[in-house]
């Protein structure tokens, strides 16, 4: 007579059982309230990861950006100083101010310094 009883007992702990699961009062109940500091934890982890991984994203293209920026701003450097070195030189100068019309001649004679005796 144990026997039935205990048959008949796991009948209705497996009926039971099947009644929650399947009405849903199981999960909502036991699994979902008893773990619901642990499920905010792991959501609030996830949003963080979420946001850490689109800031590191826009953090990189942002550097690929300036990276590019710099590439092209020492490019532009290195020409505008080539032509400034081309420019200055003599010869270069010379046929500007031909160019232009100036009334400027160059000079033959190398420069000197004076000399005054303070007394």
């Amino acid at each position: 007579m144990t026997e039935k009883k205990e048959n008949s007992a796991k009948q209705i702990k497996t009926g039971a059982f099947l009644k929650e699961l399947l009405s849903g009062s199981m999960v909502s109940e036991k699994i979902i309230l008893k773990n619901l500091g642990y499920i905010s934890l792991v959501t609030f982890l996830a949003a963080l990861y979420i946001a850490n991984r689109f800031h590191a994203e826009r953090i990189t293209r942002e550097t690929a950006s300036l990276q590019r920026e710099v590439k092209d701003l020492r490019a532009e450097a290195l020409s505008t100083s080539a032509d400034l070195m081309f420019v200055s030189r003599q010869s270069q100068v010379y046929n500007l101010i031909k160019e232009k019309g100036l009334n400027l001649e160059e000079v033959k004679t190398p420069p000197y310094k004076l000399l005054v005796d303070k007394k």
